[in-house]
């Protein structure tokens, strides 16, 4: 476990740290499972687990001005029979791995919209875009006011937009299946469930992930609690 400021470990739910991942050989089927897994961060000084949510997590951000250690890029050792170059997101755990030559892959922490607990599956990377444009779904729009004045699309590179500087766009053979890989304006919200959004990195990560990644990369998407695993 990683120590922060000396106090804090970060783990999720399972309290498991071993990536094997031998079950993501091509050919598995994902049934439907209970819970979904609650983040959690482990308190050295009250000797036990708590809730890692957002409250705690901006906090700890703003602290030390980076995320934990646990969610921060890093390469690390991962069995998988997936080519280099295929992108496995574990919403779970919210990590997202680019698998790498010789047993390893990049991993990157990443937060999980409640949009994105409703499916996983094998998709691709259908498009790519710098400074993409935001728009807002239908249900946002009629929720929300700030939403609202964007009906029609927020123009990238601007500080306020949710998608930030990169987004990498989810199809599943030609059709949009709505659902992105893209970055933050709320850095604290990696590694937790958030209200909105699919699947988004802080904005160094989203970058540096964009810049190894093209169009037409197989994205394997595993959820905890997802309906139906497609595309095996």
């Amino acid at each position: 476990m990683t120590a922060i400021s000396g106090t804090l470990c970060l783990a999720t739910a399972s309290r498991a740290r071993k990536f094997g991942f031998a079950l993501l050989a091509a050919g598995l089927c994902l049934g439907s499972v209970a819970a979904l897994a609650q983040t959690q961060i482990y308190d050295a000084r009250a000797g036990k687990w708590v809730d890692y949510d957002k409250k705690k997590a901006r906090q700890l951000y703003a602290r030390n001005k980076q995320l934990p250690e646990a969610f921060r890029r890093q390469l690390v050792t991962f069995r998988t029979a997936e080519e280099p170059g295929t992108i496995i997101i574990d919403g779970n755990q919210h990590f997202l791995y680019l698998v790498q030559p010789g047993g390893q892959a990049i991993r990157y922490g990443i937060g999980v919209g409640r949009e994105g607990f409703g499916w996983a599956g094998i998709v691709r990377v259908g498009r790519m875009a710098e400074n993409p444009t935001w728009t807002p779904p239908p249900e946002m729009v009629a929720r929300d006011p700030n939403a609202a004045k964007w009906a029609a699309g927020m123009p990238g590179g601007r500080p306020d937009n949710p998608l930030g500087p990169r987004a990498m766009y989810l199809y599943e053979g030609d059709s949009d299946t709505i659902y992105r890989i893209h970055g933050t304006i709320e850095p604290w919200t990696i590694g937790l469930d958030v209200s909105s959004g699919c699947i988004r990195l802080n904005n160094d990560d989203v970058v540096d992930l964009y810049s190894r990644v093209s169009v037409g990369a197989k994205v394997i998407v595993l959820m905890q609690g997802a309906a139906l695993y497609r595309g095996i």
